[in-house]
């Protein structure tokens, strides 16, 4: 066969891949936004078959033939991004039983339904069973597709972190925790008061403000829509970038960050090169690197006194009286530090302990080391030990994400990784837009979506994380950046 034919073929097989992967993402979409309750159970065949079809293609016994037949000097950028995942992609789908794989997308469908209620119950022990299942079904999946040598955990975080071990992120994480852990004990010495919200805050305008608020940051409403679920969350890419967000009418602040939030993520997605789209380069670099956009717009740009000069007269006129006195008044609001139960609602002075809690367990968790039945006690011990407050309900512990019930061991430290590379690339963002501060207090936010544009999204995977991090911020990433704006941010708000 000769290369230009076995590339045609390659690449034309892998459409079928992304394409398929899309489908399932819709699918799990509806669920969580559309779906009707009963629907579950048909759901998760459902799931299950397409889980099945991308395996088969996955697995093709032809994607050897034509790699073989393919000269990696030939190709460009894309082309040997497609050729390598789908010499990747292969090796790990025929190491994974296509029994197995069915399994775990028929349990992981079912289990969302089963935490929900478990959480809405608030009884741990109404979904243990099923995260059992979910746990022994992905230390099954480990076991298969490890490479020599490698742990567990490591072959699932592979999937979410290209490139990434624990050996690397183990110390760059926790070494946040003595900086972290002083600065919220200042913050909490101070003394300080932030002021609260107060007024009445009805779901239709808290939506009517969370649609204003993303077209502000850059959303294109031609390609995304914006639903309500239980867990906030971003799906689809392209033309298609749908987000999710929350309401609790005694909140705003939690719709309004939440949807900045996933904002970030799907304005990422938007912002792909479209002559990728459906190919392995089409796709976002890392999930830390994806991480790294939601959280710069939720915090570096939301949560900025610039942006809340521009959010405050919109909220007025919104909600009227909101028991603020000002621009300034809303940033200290929006940037409130107190220690909190859940992770979604965390500062930012917490969130990333709340992350290094969850990091710590799951690892635990896929390694044998700690059972599914003991995981609340040792939900409950840690977050003592990190927190210093008792957890009492388990919606405000071990269950109150939705990770683990859809099998994503391996994803919760990308979120604090996505913090570090948020802090290197919001530097690199300043310097680049002096303008910056006067743009967001009015409201335009082109010219930091232009930037992030250019460096980080319109690249897709054709660039290794790390290295595309580097590339914009002239330096490998480090926690330093992240660690002295969390600082210098609320020396200045709490007085420290």
């Amino acid at each position: 066969m000769r290369a230009s034919d076995a590339f045609s073929e390659l690449c034309g097989h892998f459409r079928q891949v992304t394409a398929l992967s899309q489908v399932s993402g819709l699918l799990s979409w509806d669920q969580e936004t559309m779906m009707p309750e009963r629907g579950a159970e048909l759901r998760s065949e459902q799931c299950a078959a397409v889980e099945s079809a991308i395996h088969r293609l996955r697995s093709d016994p032809r994607i050897p033939d034509w790699a073989a037949a393919i000269d990696p000097k030939t190709l460009d950028p894309a082309g040997c991004v497609t050729l390598r995942e789908a010499v990747r992609a292969h090796r790990r789908a025929t190491r994974i039983p296509a029994a197995l794989a069915e399994e775990i997308a028929r349990v992981t469908a079912l289990s969302q339904g089963i935490w929900a209620r478990a959480r809405a119950a608030r009884r741990f022990a109404d979904f243990a069973p099923s995260l059992g299942r979910i746990v022994a079904l992905r230390r099954e999946e480990a076991d298969c597709i490890a490479e020599p040598g490698q742990s567990r955990y490591d072959a699932l975080l592979e999937d979410y972190e290209p490139g990434m071990t624990t050996a690397v992120l183990s110390p760059l994480l926790t070494g946040m925790r003595p900086r972290l852990t002083a600065l919220a004990e200042r913050v909490a010495q101070s003394g300080h008061v932030a002021p609260r919200l107060e007024g009445r805050f009805p779901k239709e305008a808290q939506m009517e403000l969370a649609r204003r608020v993303a077209g502000t940051l850059g959303y294109d409403w031609s390609a995304g829509r914006l639903d309500l679920s239980v867990h906030p969350f971003s799906s689809g890419t392209g033309g298609d970038a749908r987000i999710t967000t929350r309401v609790v009418e005694s909140d705003p602040l939690n719709c309004l960050y939440s949807t900045i939030h996933e904002v970030g993520h799907a304005c990422y997605e938007q912002g792909i090169d479209p002559a990728l789209a459906l190919s392995p380069a089409g796709r976002w670099a890392s999930m830390g690197v994806h991480e790294s956009q939601s959280r710069l717009f939720e915090n570096q740009i939301g949560r900025s006194r610039a942006f809340c000069e521009w959010l405050f007269p919109q909220m007025r006129a919104v909600f009227g009286d909101i028991g603020l006195t000002g621009p300034d008044a809303l940033h200290a609001a929006v940037n409130r530090v107190e220690t909190g139960f859940i992770r979604t609602e965390s500062d930012e002075v917490h969130y990333n302990l709340h992350i290094l809690l969850r990091f710590e367990l799951e690892q635990a968790l896929i390694s044998g080391a700690l059972a599914v039945e003991d995981v609340e006690e040792a939900w409950n011990a840690a977050f003592l030990r990190d927190f210093h407050r008792p957890v009492t309900d388990p919606a405000d512990g071990v269950l109150q994400d939705v990770h683990w019930s859809v099998g994503l061991f391996g994803y919760f430290p990308t979120y604090s990784l996505g913090n570090i590379l948020a802090g290197e690339l919001f530097a690199a963002l300043r310097a680049a837009v002096p303008t910056l501060d006067a743009d967001l207090a009015r409201g335009d936010a082109s010219a930091a979506l232009g930037w992030l544009r250019r460096n980080v999204h319109v690249h897709g995977s054709l660039k290794p994380p790390m290295t595309l991090v580097a590339d914009a911020t002239g330096h490998a990433p480090r926690s330093g950046a992240l660690l002295d704006y969390l600082e210098t941010k609320f020396a200045g708000l709490y007085g420290l």
